[in-house]
């Protein structure tokens, strides 16, 4: 019976209480440490295995809405079968200079588009573009935001890939001071993807390459490039119009200090402007190509 006192007490306290050594603490925890390593393991590999289903989702995503915008840029092309017309038009604010470039690029012809077929798969569209050597080659839609084609093509249907459209604010015959066309920077090029082939010094070296061509349902337009660059995201280039003119001339200044490309083509607060702008990268990073007005032709049924 005596034995029998001297083990309860080396075991528990005055109290009664059971009392744990420190050596079976230490057995206690480390039994229970080596229980928690492959629960760990296993969450971190369940973590890692639902990031990259997440990231393969996505991948296919991205690949099937680019492969439909791609594919729906060809039909509608074939439906609105734009063609290269030799007509002088009207020139818009010529500069006195004759060493301008000016007189270069008003000889390049029209771009003229069929709106007929256009207009009744979307009655969004508002124009068509096309910039040399790149895969720009779309209709330009606009509706009551700057959000809607940002996650739906030109059919409506749900496309992150987006599509081309001009800046709700602006007046769709392009009469504003700035008229404003976006389009997300695709990596596959669709969209505004090959805009990025405007800062290679390959395309910059080609002449040929400055203009852009616009055809509305109403007219036909030729602008000349005048400022290419990057830039921070920011709302200054994206004014639609100035309420005065010193305003607007400092607004172009600028514009045309922030180039990457040098050359003979001057603009004033009397020229109407288009600004193509598109993503450079995911942290905000801009692309911007500006052009001026150089002539316009109205179409017969105007």
């Amino acid at each position: 019976m005596a034995k029998k006192k001297k083990s309860q007490r080396n075991i528990t306290d005055e109290f009664g209480h059971i009392k744990i050594s420190r050596e079976i603490y230490k057995a206690f925890y480390k039994q229970k440490k080596s229980r928690l390593k492959p629960l760990v393991f296993w969450l971190l590999f369940f973590s890692f295995f639902c990031i990259i289903a997440l990231n393969f989702t996505k991948l296919i995503s991205w690949n099937q809405d680019n492969k439909k915008i791609e594919k729906l840029g060809i039909e509608l092309v074939d439906i609105a079968k734009p063609k290269p017309i030799k007509r002088e038009g009207n020139l818009i604010n010529p500069p006195k200079e004759k060493e301008s470039d000016y007189w270069y690029y008003i000889k390049f012809p029209f771009y003229d588009v069929d709106f007929t077929k256009l207009l009744e798969k979307n009655s969004d569209t508002v124009g068509f573009i096309n910039v040399p050597n790149t895969n720009i080659n779309y209709p330009i839609v606009k509706t009551k935001d700057n959000n809607y084609y940002l996650t739906h093509a030109f059919d409506k249907t749900k496309n992150y890939a987006g599509w081309v459209f001009m800046d709700y604010r602006n007046m769709s015959d392009f009469s504003d001071s700035n008229t404003i066309i976006y389009g997300h920077g695709r990596l596959d090029k669709t969209v505004f993807g090959s805009l990025k082939n405007t800062l290679n010094s390959t395309w910059q070296k080609n002449k040929d390459n400055y203009v852009i061509n616009i055809s509305s349902p109403s007219a036909n337009y030729v602008y000349q490039i005048f400022s290419i660059y990057t830039i921070n995201q920011e709302t200054y280039y994206l004014i639609n119009n100035f309420a005065t003119t010193e305003k607007k001339k400092e607004w172009l200044k600028t514009m045309q200090n922030r180039s990457i490309i040098k050359t003979k083509t001057k603009v004033d607060e009397n020229d109407k402007i288009l600004t193509l702008s598109t993503c450079e990268n995911n942290k905000g990073g801009r692309i911007v190509v500006q052009a001026k007005l150089i002539k316009k032709e109205k179409k017969d049924n105007f």
